[in-house]
């Protein structure tokens, strides 16, 4: 994720590794001999959401011919609901905001704000947009996903995220849901 962030890698293609890791590789030669999908085979389809993003008509098919047929479809369909997203840019000026009630579009709007991180860690305001991103990341229902987003921030970003001191207040909202993991393993 780190190097899919960095080398600019659609989020939207991110978002979906994520919702789906089990995609990120899958050889079924029987499924399909010829496109399949491997690390190397989504940054193709990066490459025909760059070339065929304005062309929902050739997308599927640009899509299928990247990843196979079966991925290329669930990723389209996760596509067709992206545009459902929050704006990211009001997020980062720390404009309220609602976290999307669907799964896809929660980890959706996640990678989109670890890509705004990036983009933004060499500008004066850098500690500004995170502080906000890490304000957004404690409103997600399912507090695991929350957790997902900051540590996708902490591998893209480093070290500036923890002087943050939204990052502490973060921190202190899900100490329960790591200190509950290591009372259970005691007891």
């Amino acid at each position: 994720m780190a190097w899919a962030h960095t080398a600019a890698i659609d989020p939207r293609v991110i978002a979906f590794l994520r919702f789906r890791p089990d995609l990120l590789f899958e050889l079924d030669l029987a499924r399909s001999p010829v496109a399949f999908p491997s690390p190397r085979s989504w940054e193709y389809a990066h490459r025909a959401l760059v070339k065929f993003g304005g062309s929902p008509e050739l997308l599927l098919d640009a899509l299928q011919a990247c990843v196979g047929p079966a991925a290329g479809v669930e990723f389209k369909a996760f596509l067709d609901h992206m545009d459902e997203l929050p704006d990211i840019d009001a997020i980062a000026r720390g404009e309220s905001a609602q976290v999307p009630r669907g799964i896809d579009l929660q980890y959706g709007v996640a990678a989109a704000l670890v890509r705004r991180a990036v983009q933004v860690r060499d500008l004066p305001h850098a500690a500004v947009v995170y502080g906000h991103i890490l304000k957004y990341a404690k409103g997600f229902p399912q507090r695991e996903l929350g957790v997902m987003l900051v540590t996708d921030l902490h591998r893209s970003i480093g070290k500036p995220l923890i002087t943050v001191p939204e990052f502490s207040e973060w921190a202190a909202g899900i100490t329960d849901l790591m200190l509950y993991d290591l009372n259970a393993a005691v007891h």
